[in-house]
């Protein structure tokens, strides 16, 4: 009788043992599968150009939960930009900001383009690029005009050669990106132009994130948001950007 019921309790210790572990696992489940979603797993994000456009867009997805490496060559000056976003949020080089990311935002001056490029090219090689910089001939010079003339897109993947390249945030200002993003009616649309699938999908995520909704578009059609055309400094509802770019859906 002893030895049964020593049998019993150990069967009992057992079977309490395995449900508390079936609860763990179950609960683990949707964590994993929110991590490994393609809609909602944090990113690592490397911003290259902390001013008025890096600094929004980044502080948007800071709050959406991903973690966010501004950089300048002043990192002591994002002080006030870092602090308030609390722990997922930190400044460094952009060497620093082009190792920490799984995806790296680009928003600087467009004759700047070649020199990080050159200077970080084995560190970009392979990463999803988000080039939101814009070129302005007057500002920028002969690389800007080359830009112009050839097509945006081609240019900046001569000079970020090697990297997943997405256009994308750079035909709506800054002020759009302030504060959090409105609740209800009809979200902005952000033209988002690439041609490698995966990086597409990672961009059109994080526009999301950013609180706009994602235009897809091959990249060869990043001119047609570029400085100069009737899309550019606008921020249009999504369906009517759509219209004007001649997507239905």
């Amino acid at each position: 009788m002893r030895e049964e019921n020593s049998v019993d309790r150990t069967r009992r210790a057992f079977l309490q043992t395995c449900g508390i572990a079936g609860l763990f696992v179950a609960a683990a489940q949707p964590m994993r599968a929110w991590a490994q979603s393609g809609n909602g797993r944090p990113m690592k994000i490397g911003i290259v150009g902390s001013g008025k456009l890096g600094g929004a867009v980044g502080s948007r997805w800071v709050k959406a939960g991903h973690q966010a490496l501004f950089s300048s060559r002043h990192p002591e000056q994002l002080k006030s930009l870092v602090e308030p976003l609390g722990p997922r949020a930190r400044a460094g080089t952009v060497a620093e900001a082009i190792a920490f990311g799984d995806v790296v935002f680009v928003a600087v001056p467009y004759r700047a383009l070649p020199a990080i490029g050159r200077e970080h090219a084995a560190a970009l090689s392979g990463k999803i690029v988000l080039d939101a910089s814009n070129p302005i001939v007057a500002r920028d010079g002969e690389v800007a005009q080359e830009a112009m003339a050839n097509g945006i897109g081609p240019t900046s993947q001569k000079y970020l050669r090697g990297v997943r390249l997405v256009r994308a945030f750079n035909p709506v200002g800054y002020r759009n990106f302030e504060g959090d993003p409105a609740t209800g009616g009809e979200r902005i649309g952000m033209p988002v132009a690439g041609d490698d699938p995966e990086a597409v999908k990672v961009a059109a995520q994080l526009a999301r994130d950013a609180g706009v909704e994602p235009v897809v578009l091959p990249l060869s059609r990043a001119m047609d948001f570029a400085p100069g055309t009737p899309l550019f400094g606008k921020a249009f509802p999504v369906s009517e950007l759509r219209n004007r770019l001649g997507i239905s859906g």
